[in-house]
């Protein structure tokens, strides 16, 4: 009888590559991450129709010319339990474009970068089957609500072969707990504001451009441009209190903090958005209470958002 596969038996392996697109040979002991809602697609394959005129209808068969891959998963988010050691996410932080600043026994710092993009080798083992992709780059968006662990959604591009068939590995994770989001200090301007949920996309622009020369004919996997952005519900007040309309109409731009979230040395992270401005405001209804609906825009370049992990 044929083997089913079962979507239970799925896992990720992820590696930072030391030269684009050369498998950096991740492996279950070193490089496994947990994920969650685990999906893959090919990306931009290239179906080449052919249509020629001839004395009988209908069409020649199509031609495959090339493709690449996209693989999306949700990571949670929690420090290794050292201060100053990165977490086991590292690997997917660093391919969305994130610089890396490791302060010993203290912290890990992950900003964007302009320049200098890392790609990272992902292994996707489907419960009996293996995807090699390599060269990969993506984007990433947050997602803290209140009570739930906080998560991470990748979106990742890469080169693959075909699969083959390999044995799940035996997988090593980090058995650390996240913390939940909750006893967290959010601030906006200085303002404690309340709550119920907060997320934040990098919006990375990911470019695939062709290369004729390329196996399959497409070049390096690269990030072109970047637009953060998120939204945030607080508690309607009154204008004395917090002017969240005039702070809109006048383009105020204003820190928006998470504060410290967690409670124990080494498990610990915050977001930084330095200078957050009020996109677009709506009102909205929660348990009977006024809120206000905010999507926000982060002005500045490198420095418009800072992830830490204490």
């Amino acid at each position: 009888m044929a083997k089913k596969k079962l979507v239970k038996r799925e896992l990720i392996l992820a590696k930072v590559e030391t030269t684009y697109g050369q498998d950096a040979n991740p492996t279950g002991a070193d490089n496994a991450i947990l994920v969650e809602s685990l999906g893959w697609s090919f990306a931009g394959a290239r179906m080449v129709e052919r249509n020629p005129t001839t004395p009988i209808l209908g069409k020649l068969q199509g031609l495959f010319a090339g493709t690449l891959m996209e693989v999306t998963f949700d990571v949670e988010i929690k420090g290794s339990g050292t201060a100053g050691t990165p977490p086991e996410m590292a690997p997917l932080l660093r391919a969305c474009g994130m610089a890396e600043t490791i302060t010993p026994n203290t912290s890990v710092d992950y900003k964007p970068a302009s320049e200098g993009h890392e790609s990272i080798t992902i292994y996707y083992y489907e419960d009996g089957s293996l995807f090699k992709l390599t060269g990969g780059r993506g984007t990433m968006s947050f997602n803290l609500t209140t009570g739930e662990v906080g998560k991470i959604s990748f979106t990742l591009t890469g080169h693959i072969t075909k699969p083959t068939d390999a044995t799940l590995p035996i997988a090593t994770y980090s058995d650390i707990v996240p913390p939940p989001a909750i006893n967290m200090p959010f601030k906006v301007g200085g303002y404690a504001a309340v709550i119920s949920a907060l997320t934040l996309d990098i919006g990375n622009s990911i470019a695939t451009p062709p290369d004729i020369s390329a196996e399959n004919g497409y070049s390096e996997v690269l990030i072109t441009d970047r637009d953060v952005s998120g939204s945030f519900d607080p508690e309607a007040t009154l204008v004395g209190t917090k002017d969240w309309v005039g702070d809109w109409q006048e383009g105020n731009t204003q820190a928006v903090n998470t504060g410290t979230v967690g409670s124990l040395a080494g498990n610990q992270y915050s977001l930084s958005i330095p200078q957050a401005w009020h996109k677009e405001i709506s009102p909205g209804d929660r348990d009977g209470l006024r809120t206000y609906d905010i999507g926000f825009g982060a002005a500045g370049g490198d420095d418009a958002l800072t992830l830490t992990f204490t």
